[in-house]
């Protein structure tokens, strides 16, 4: 591969040539992950929930999540045609992540050489890949690919239909992840000013209108199930009303995203500056506007998690991918620093490979993690698995075919949202009211937790301190599994 790179000549490069190249960086770097129990605990959630829909229950109605449904419709079609299925859901999230690198390479190519172009959509799956919680699927890769496609037809094409395709895609990105919607504004915005600026005001408008159109047909395709079953207000209060609701919740402020806004705001003001990137283009406004879009969310959201940064990779490593090119050629006698450099950027990976090795080797699987090994432990043990709460390693729920005890508790820390329960339909009023009734009214035979962690956020004393006491009060420690505890209810 890397041999095949060196001799590359990059005005030769075919679009068949950067999609295999792309897919089989993005399989390589994140195929080890395929056979991890989870990465992140959103990506176990959505799977709860995809779950749930491909059952017949529409999402929020059985279980409850803070996304929009088009994320949840992603792992139900998995689900549905694959059955319970990590690798292929990993496997078509590695898709995913090819597919958004080769719409960025394809729009960088329309602003800059086809080497920069490349190199930028190798990176693309780099960071959307590596670094922290993003080998699983995230709602993040799932909009961003929407919104790269949707803005590449917006590169490359004049005609109303395709502001109308692009409308589509526009919509099913805001209805994975609902913040995309600042971007998506600030696109209409953009497309106003330039119209009114270059004297194309209505035939901008005109295209404004199709784009929106399409938007608004993809959005009421999420509605129309609701409408049918007489719940459009489930619809409404679960996509809309609660996340505004969790933006101003008690940990969330806009002082928090300083330091990723600055950062990024530095970075294109030092860009443009030096005049690396020509502000006067076309394709590097639209792609500032989007930026900019994304990260006023950011700011409203009061919030900036590693895996939201997904989100900006694809728009933010272009002008810095043409920024680099304005530097020094390295010397070709340091070309091998280079490929050895490049070789080690994706370590975890490498690591991760061990991993599987050596879980194969020690327990005859590939597949690991506690997420995997506490249910198998539950089952050969033969304990309770239709009363069972999992405040760890939730994936659980799916492995024993069971449901969480509440729709609150479908990711564990949803039950310390207090801000999210009047979207939930649910009768409790605080946190601690709906923790107290899990524990003395449903009371689970088994509860799971995870050794050297507290069961709830640091910061949330009270939640901590009655669910230790009652615990060591009404519970037994039956199990360690790795860094599983498995409690039973003492009889």
């Amino acid at each position: 591969m890397l041999k095949k790179l060196r001799s590359l000549r990059y005005q030769d490069l075919d679009w068949k040539t950067v999609v295999f190249v792309l897919v089989v960086v993005s399989i390589f770097i994140r195929f080890p992950f395929f056979f991890r129990d989870y990465v992140d605990r959103d990506e176990s959630t959505f799977i709860l929930m995809g779950q749930s829909w491909v059952n017949g229950y529409l999402p929020y109605t059985q279980l409850w999540d803070l996304k929009p449904p088009i994320t949840f419709l992603y792992f139900a079609i998995i689900i549905k045609i694959f059955g319970k299925s990590f690798f292929a859901i990993r496997f078509f999230g590695s898709l995913l992540v090819g597919l958004t690198a080769l719409f960025t390479y394809g729009i960088a190519s329309k602003i800059t050489s086809k080497k920069i172009a490349f190199w930028v959509a190798i990176f693309c799956v780099f960071f959307q890949s590596l670094f922290g919680s993003l080998q699983g699927v995230m709602s993040e890769h799932i909009c961003t690919f929407f919104f790269v496609a949707a803005l590449f037809i917006l590169f490359t094409k004049e005609d109303s239909k395709w502001f109308f395709t692009a409308g589509l895609l526009l919509g099913l990105s805001v209805m994975s992840k609902l913040n995309m919607a600042y971007p998506v504004l600030s696109l209409g915005v953009f497309y106003l000013w330039e119209g009114f600026h270059t004297k194309r005001l209505w035939i901008n408008l005109k295209h404004l209108v199709f784009m929106g159109v399409g938007f608004m047909v993809t959005v009421l395709c999420t509605l129309l199930p609701y409408y049918l079953q007489g719940i459009s207000d489930v619809w409404w209060k679960s996509i809309f009303e609660a996340p505004l609701a969790y933006s101003k919740g008690k940990f969330h402020s806009p002082w928090k995203t300083l330091p990723y806004v600055g950062t990024i705001a530095l970075l294109l003001g030092g860009i443009y500056y030096f005049k690396w990137a020509d502000w006067k283009s076309k394709g590097i406004q639209l792609l500032t506007i989007v930026v900019v879009g994304i990260l006023f969310s950011y700011v409203q959201a009061g919030k900036v998690n590693g895996h939201y940064l997904i989100q900006l990779y694809p728009f933010i490593l272009i002008p810095l991918g043409m920024a680099g090119s304005k530097l020094p050629v390295i010397p070709k006698k340091f070309s091998p620093i280079v490929i050895v450099l490049l070789i080690l950027i994706p370590m975890e990976s490498y690591l991760e490979y061990g991993n599987i090795v050596s879980n194969k080797l020690k327990k005859g699987s590939f597949y690991n993690g506690e997420g995997i090994d506490v249910p198998r432990y539950i089952l050969d043990h033969k304990l309770e698995t239709e009363n069972i709460f999992f405040t760890e390693y939730h994936i659980g729920y799916w492995q024993l075919d069971e449901l969480p005890p509440t729709s609150a508790a479908t990711h564990p820390s949803n039950i310390a949202r207090e801000e999210l329960f009047p979207y939930m339909n649910n009768p409790s009023k605080s946190g601690l009211e709906e923790l107290q009734y899990i524990m003395e009214v449903i009371q689970p035979k088994i509860v799971v937790a995870r050794k050297g962690k507290r069961i709830f956020y640091e910061k949330l004393v009270q939640y901590n301190t009655y669910i230790d006491a009652y615990l060591a009060q009404h519970y037994e420690l039956r199990a360690t599994v790795d860094r599983g505890l498995i409690y039973q209810r003492l009889e």
